[in-house]
């Protein structure tokens, strides 16, 4: 039988991205988890919440991705306490680092750290594979991102508005979808800004479709599912 690597680790093979524009920041991913080439979950969330003004954008490993994330999140809940006020976009930046390099020959997770803070605005921080830190106006990262390079460099521009950062972000995830073989389901975005955290949600059936690409089709069980039952097969 064909090994499949279902007993392979949970790999988000992935398409994150993170965007500044003029009032805060926009974060975005795909939400394919794989086990080799096994989808294992085709709607799961990447992007993780570590303060209520900070959120990060996860890929590569899912199980590191997920305790990075965990330990990040209780020591900003902590420094927050301490302090008694919300820590910093580039703290929050800062402990990834700390963690992923102080922990690189064990971990394969690449992230993405994106938020809003009161003294310096809306702030993207990449940290890839090795832990190193590079302040940017927009990061990307995962499998997808190689075929991103180009179309935002092109694209991205400096002051844009929520809606064009939005639809940015949402166009460069849908691109990545149809290029990216490890990189497919829905697409989720987080907005933060001096208002607060908007999430968003774009199902297939809302994202642009890229040259070559089909259009979402219902599946078998979804047609099944809503058509009369049909009659029993006999045989004569």
């Amino acid at each position: 039988m064909e090994d499949l690597g279902l007993n392979a680790p949970h790999s988000m093979g992935t398409t994150i991205i993170g965007v500044t524009y003029k009032d805060g920041v926009i974060l975005g991913a795909d939400s394919r988890t794989s086990t080799g080439v096994y989808v294992a979950n085709r709607a799961s969330d990447k992007i993780t919440q570590l303060t209520d003004n900070v959120y990060v954008c996860r890929s590569g490993s899912a199980a590191d991705s997920q305790i990075v994330s965990d330990y990040v999140r209780y020591f900003l809940h902590q420094h927050t306490i301490q302090l008694g006020q919300p820590a910093t976009v580039k703290v929050a930046a800062n402990l990834v680092r700390l963690l992923s390099y102080g922990n690189k020959d064990m971990l394969q997770t690449g992230m993405i750290v994106g938020g809003w803070d009161k003294y310096e605005g809306g702030k993207i921080y990449g940290i890839p594979l090795g832990g190193t830190i590079i302040e940017q106006p927009f990061s990307i990262g995962g499998s997808g991102s190689s075929y991103l390079y180009g179309f935002l460099d092109q694209a991205w521009k400096d002051g844009m508005t929520k809606e064009e950062a939005e639809d940015l972000v949402k166009k460069a995830v849908s691109l990545a979808i149809a290029r990216d073989g490890a990189s497919g389901g829905v697409v989720r975005t987080v907005i933060i800004n001096e208002e607060g955290v908007t999430r968003n949600f774009y199902p297939g059936d809302q994202l642009p479709l890229w040259h070559e690409e089909l259009a979402p089709q219902d599946s078998l069980l979804d047609i099944w599912g809503t058509a009369a039952s049909p009659e029993p097969m006999t045989t004569e």
